[in-house]
């Protein structure tokens, strides 16, 4: 059975990621990209599926231990995991060097004290767990082979084959250490080279300690976020600048529901705000990469724009179930794909423009087409922002006029007037102000109820919606306006949980589901560090600082956050790592430390 969420470490190499558990094992890796098919998919069903236990042996009647202390090694992605036994202290580091060649896993067990007996119990199941591999030897080397993939598994330890498991069963004093790695390679292609572990080790560390070097944050939050920054460059794919979501798929926001989605692609509204926070903190490089990956992903079609693009630009995210995995603790069913691609979602045209404007206030080289999409974009606004939409959160339920798609809509149009004044583009500006004047006006006179003293979730709806939280951050009202006062202290009272974190939307209204879909879900991460952003934008920076640090307490041991935090069972639920909670932790840390609003 797999571990809870918060159990797992990431380790990943810029192409792809693995889930590492407390236990030592690796419980899900994709190779070797992303969004392949997964080798270890234990995490989605059981052992069965896949996995890489490396630990302290243990009697077959016991679980396997956890490791005693985690840690990544200083600021990199390299983990390291200590046991404490019987007979003495062993250690393992985890990592994925970045490459430009085969990907690799490497493990390392280290002896610290004593004499520690040890196993590796490797079981790939290629195709997401469905397929049994041929596994055997070529020229002293273990291959795993099925269709198209193979994965070569290296190490000086003997191993053995049993039950369809490759052992190795050793034994490590002080001083010892004992390398262990897999490395993907096309299956008609000649076997990757040799890997130098220690070699590998050494250029990982020195990868991350020398991009971290370039963060420009240095107040009382440092830690989380260069945890935060290091995570969001492990989403990107270096290739191509594209930043998936999460690395997984069908972690559920419900434990035992159906809300459970593919998110290893590239939203643009998620890879728009993550390259906000880089650049706020000093990574413009990644800023580049992301704006030509946009370039190429909408081509010369932005009327036809998609939410959502592979991480190489690809359209097609066709969605399907893999039904003969049983799901995160039996969270049926497991999807790859995702039918969402397709939606009319409004609001990432103004994702879109803002992150284009910072990355233009920032002084990013000048891209001529970046500022030709712009306004081909606004464009397309013009005759289509009056249109109901499925709403930053995707509902599958009717098409509705949201707010916070309409409010996105005015940021599209009021950024690009802001490039057009700069000089920098050329453009029907008179007519653009009155279209941003229009759409201003329509939001506060259709999407505010004056009785309630709120904005709502849609036109004519009695709902809220922790979306509204972006209105002042986004520059649409003032913070001091009374309606935004208002909208934030009618979020505190109705979609705040018993434990002050805040909901994204009531799911049900009466005897409906809102979103189209049965069940429930837990507080969404992102819309409570939104609040604390609008209650220190407000002036209630004590409030602010005391959620922000609640917030940070959800956290697991290593820095890390989901999508959501499910208040009854008191656990992180949703994909993990996720881009959509780490960037407003980012966001939110400035702006604390901006106002001086923290505790030391």
């Amino acid at each position: 059975m797999a571990g809870r969420i918060e159990d797992y470490a990431l380790i990943g190499d810029m192409q792809t990621a693995a889930l590492v558990c407390r236990d030592g094992t690796v419980d899900w890796l994709c190779l070797p990209r992303f969004d392949s098919h997964a080798i270890f998919a234990g995490l989605l069903g059981n052992e069965e599926h896949g996995f890489w236990r490396l630990g302290p042996a243990y009697a077959s009647d016991q679980q396997p231990p956890t490791a005693a202390r985690r840690s990544y090694r200083r600021d990199s992605l390299v983990l390291e995991s200590e046991w404490d036994t019987q007979r003495g202290t062993v250690r393992v580091t985890d990592f994925m060097p970045p490459r430009d060649g085969a990907p690799q896993l490497i493990r390392i067990v280290e002896g610290v004290s004593g004499r520690v007996p040890m196993r590796s119990a490797l079981r790939m199941r290629f195709s997401y767990g469905r397929v049994v591999p041929w596994v055997h030897k070529h020229e002293g080397r273990t291959v795993a082979v099925a269709g198209p993939d193979s994965v070569w598994f290296d190490t000086s330890a003997e191993t053995y084959g049993k039950s369809l498991t490759t052992y190795a069963d050793f034994t490590v004093a002080p001083g010892d250490r004992i390398a262990f790695t897999i490395s993907w390679q096309p299956s008609h292609k000649e076997p990757p080279p040799l890997p130098e572990p220690e070699q590998s080790l050494e250029a990982t560390e020195d990868f991350w300690r020398e991009w971290v070097d370039h963060c420009t944050y240095h107040g009382p939050y440092r830690e989380a976020v260069v945890r935060s920054l290091i995570t969001l460059k492990a989403l990107t794919y270096a290739p191509t600048g594209g930043i998936v979501a999460a690395p997984t798929t069908s972690l559920p926001e419900d434990i035992g529901g159906v809300r459970n989605w593919d998110y290893r692609y590239t939203w643009l509204r998620d890879a728009a705000i993550t390259l906000s926070s880089l650049l706020r903190t000093g990574y413009r490089e990644e800023a580049r990469a992301w704006r030509e990956w946009l370039l190429r992903a909408v081509a010369g079609d932005p009327e036809n724009l998609q939410i959502m693009y592979g991480i190489a630009g690809e359209r097609e995210l066709g969605e399907a179930e893999l039904d003969w995995l049983p799901g995160y603790e039996n969270s049926g069913p497991v999807r790859v794909g995702n039918g969402a691609a397709h939606q009319l979602q409004l609001d990432v045209y103004g994702e879109v423009t803002e992150a284009l404007h910072l990355a233009h206030m920032t002084g990013l080289a000048r891209n001529d087409y970046a500022a030709l999409l712009q306004l081909k974009l606004i464009r397309y606004l013009e005759d289509h922002w009056q249109e109901p939409d499925e709403g930053i959160w995707e509902v599958r339920g009717p098409r509705r006029h949201f707010v916070h798609s309409k409010v996105m809509a005015w940021v599209a149009v009021d950024r690009t007037i802001k490039l057009i004044e700069s000089g920098d583009a050329d453009g029907p500006l008179e007519r653009w102000r009155e279209l941003r004047d229009d759409i201003h006006r329509d939001v506060c006179e259709r999407g505010y109820d004056k009785e309630r003293n709120t904005f709502t979730q849609s036109y004519g709806s009695k709902e809220l919606d922790a979306s509204l939280l972006l209105i002042p951050q986004m520059g649409f009202l003032p913070p001091d306006d009374k309606r935004v006062i208002g909208t934030i202290e009618a979020i505190q009272r109705e979609l705040s949980t018993s434990d002050g974190f805040i909901l994204r939307y009531p799911t049900t209204s009466g005897d409906e589901n809102v979103d189209g879909l049965p069940g429930d879900e837990g507080a969404f991460l992102a819309c409570s560090f939104w609040m604390a952003d609008d209650l220190a934008m407000i002036g209630r920076v004590d409030e602010a600082r005391k959620l922000f640090e609640k917030l940070l307490s959800l956290r697991n041991d290593l820095g890390l956050l989901a999508e959501e935090w499910d208040p009854r069972l008191q656990r992180q639920v949703g994909n993990f790592p996720q881009a959509f909670s780490h960037v407003p932790l980012i966001d939110t840390a400035l702006r604390l430390t901006a106002s001086g609003a923290y505790g030391g």
